[in-house]
């Protein structure tokens, strides 16, 4: 179906409701309400794939080729960016290595601290411990004997 058959049928088809159009249904068939054999439009008959084929093929442009100098400039222009941006990624994945170098000595800190807090703990607890045993074995004595 060429571009003129297919942009009149959807015309036909599509029904302004509320003020918006809604699209056509591209499966479409149409309702033939006399049984008789389906008679086309003189525009159907215009529109066959054969006379698609006889336009003359569209010749490509050669693109022009820049000079040499032309090239050796935007060949400098594009290296030149490509440095800059290089440069950027560098200088940001450094910043953040260094935050994160920071914050893992930050972390490190915190967690030989705690650390610290634990062994004192259990220094603590071991010689709570231990006078608990002695005062224990003392009032044991005493009961004894």
């Amino acid at each position: 179906m060429c571009l003129f058959c297919f942009m009149d049928v959807t015309m036909k088809e599509a029904t302004p409701m509320a003020g918006t159009l809604i699209p056509p249904t591209l499966n479409k068939r149409p309702v033939n309400n006399n049984k008789g054999p389906k008679q086309t439009a003189p525009q159907e008959m215009e529109c066959t794939p054969a006379n698609q084929d006889k336009s003359p093929p569209k010749k490509k442009k050669a693109p022009s080729k820049p000079s040499t100098l032309e090239s050796a400039d935007l060949f400098k222009a594009t290296t030149e960016g490509v440095s800059r941006e290089v440069s950027m990624l560098a200088s940001k994945f450094a910043e953040v290595l260094r935050e994160r170098a920071a914050a893992d000595t930050s972390q490190m800190k915190e967690l030989e601290g705690i650390l610290a807090e634990a062994r004192n703990l259990e220094s603590y607890l071991k010689e709570k411990k231990n006078h608990l045993r002695q005062t224990l074995a003392l009032i044991s004595d005493k009961l004894l004997g």
